[in-house]
C-alpha cells in the first residue's frame, strides 16, 4: 500500500490545471468520496495491525498535500483572472502628465543642502522691506544710487515702504534680535527695477549666508567658499577672489571659480579667461554690527551672497534668464530627471 500512496503522491505534486472547471475535475477525482485518496483509506481497514501507524501517517500527508495542491491552482487562476487590485478607480479616464521641480528650486535646495553641512539654518524675512532693513542698517549712503527710484521699486514715501533689493535684509533683522554666534542663510526672492533682457530681470533670487561670533577671519570666509564651490560644481574647482567694494562689507571681494566648461582653459562662456564669476562676498562693516546692536570690538562675521539663477546658469548652462519665468513646457521638462 505504501508504494500505491508513494505512486499517487507523485502524480499529485505534478497536477496543473488550466481553468476552475479542470481544478474542480481534479477535486472530485483526489478528494472527494469516491475519489482515490478516499480510496486508499477505505483500503487501511485490510491493513495488518503493525503497520496502521506507518500507512496511518502516510495517508493523512498524502491528504493534506492533495488540498493543499488543489487550493494552490484554485488560488494561482484566482489571482490571474482577477482585476489589478491597485488600479485607482478615482483617476481621470484621460492620463495626466506629471511635472518636473523647477531648475532654481533645484539648485536652491543645492545650496541650501551644503551650507546646512556646515552648521547654518535658515532665516526669512518679509518681501516688502523699509528703508532700515533693506539700506540704512546695512550702511548704505543717504545718496547711494540704490536708493533711486531707477534701481529700487519703491511701495509708498514717508515712511519709505520697497520691495527689498536683496535678502541681506534678513539678516539686518536676525542681528537685531539675536545674540551671537550667529550663522545662517538667506534665500528668497528679491526686485529691482531692470529692464527685462536675456542678461537681467525685474525679480530673481538670492541666497546669502552670515556668520557672526567671535574672531571670525577672513580665512574663515575662504575655507567656506572653497567648500562650496567643490561641492556644488566639483572637487577639481578652483576659486580665486578679487578686491571690490560692498557698503555692507569691509574688506570685500567678489568670487570666481574655473570655469567648469573648458576647465579653465579658456572659452566663449567665460570670454577666454578660465574663470567666472559668482557670488560677492566680505568681512561684515563694523557699522553694520553696531547699527544692528552687536558689539564690533567682540564680535566679528563675515557675509556672502549669490544668484541663483547664476548658479543655475552655470550647472545647466541656460543663456537666457526669461527661461525661469515663462513656464515653457519644453524648457522645464529638461530637468524631470534632475531630482
Amino acid at each position: 500500500m505504501i508504494d500505491k500512496i508513494n505512486v499517487l503522491r507523485d502524480e499529485i505534486a505534478a497536477l496543473t490545471a488550466a481553468d476552475a472547471a479542470q481544478v474542480e475535475e481534479l477535486r472530485i477525482k483526489y478528494l472527494s468520496k469516491k475519489g482515490l485518496v478516499s480510496a486508499l483509506f477505505n483500503d487501511f481497514r485490510t491493513v495488518p495491525a503493525d503497520q496502521k501507524r506507518q500507512i496511518g501517517q502516510a495517508l493523512n500527508e498524502l491528504k493534506n498535500l492533495a488540498t493543499d495542491k488543489i487550493n494552490a491552482l484554485r488560488e494561482a487562476l484566482d489571482n490571474a483572472d482577477a482585476v489589478d487590485v491597485d488600479l485607482d478607480l478615482t483617476r481621470t479616464s484621460a492620463p495626466r502628465q506629471l511635472g518636473s521641480r523647477h531648475p532654481l528650486s533645484i539648485v536652491r535646495d543645492d545650496i541650501i543642502a551644503i551650507f546646512d553641512r556646515l552648521g547654518f539654518s535658515i532665516a526669512e524675512g518679509p518681501e516688502i522691506e523699509d528703508d532700515w532693513h533693506v539700506f540704512s542698517s546695512l550702511n548704505f549712503a543717504a545718496d547711494h544710487p540704490a536708493r533711486d527710484m531707477q534701481d529700487t521699486f519703491f511701495i509708498a514715501r514717508n515712511p519709505e515702504v520697497l520691495l527689498r533689493t536683496h535678502t541681506s535684509s534678513v539678516q539686518s533683522r536676525v542681528m537685531e534680535t539675536t545674540k551671537p554666534p550667529i550663522r545662517i542663510i538667506c534665500p528668497g526672492r528679491v526686485y529691482r527695477n531692470e529692464a527685462i533682457s536675456a542678461r537681467a530681470h525685474c525679480f530673481f533670487h538670492q541666497v546669502e549666508a552670515l556668520y557672526v561670533d567671535r574672531s571670525v577671519s577672513f580665512a574663515d570666509l575662504r575655507q567656506t567658499l572653497l567648500y562650496f564651490a567643490r561641492e556644488m560644481f566639483g572637487p577639481d574647482t578652483k576659486i580665486r577672489l578679487r578686491p571690490s567694494y560692498f557698503p555692507f562689507t569691509e574688506p570685500s571681494a567678489e568670487m570666481d571659480i574655473s570655469c567648469n566648461l573648458c576647465g579653465g582653459k579658456g572659452c566663449s562662456f567665460c570670454k577666454g579667461t578660465g574663470w567666472v564669476e559668482i557670488l560677492g562676498c566680505g568681512m561684515v562693516d563694523p557699522n553694520v554690527l553696531e547699527a544692528c546692536g552687536i558689539d564690533s570690538k567682540e564680535y566679528t562675521g563675515f557675509a556672502l551672497g549669490m544668484g541663483v539663477e547664476r548658479i543655475t546658469n552655470l550647472k545647466y548652462q541656460v543663456k537666457d534668464l526669461r527661461l525661469f519665468s515663462e513656464n515653457d513646457r519644453r524648457f522645464l521638462l529638461q530637468f524631470r530627471s534632475a531630482r
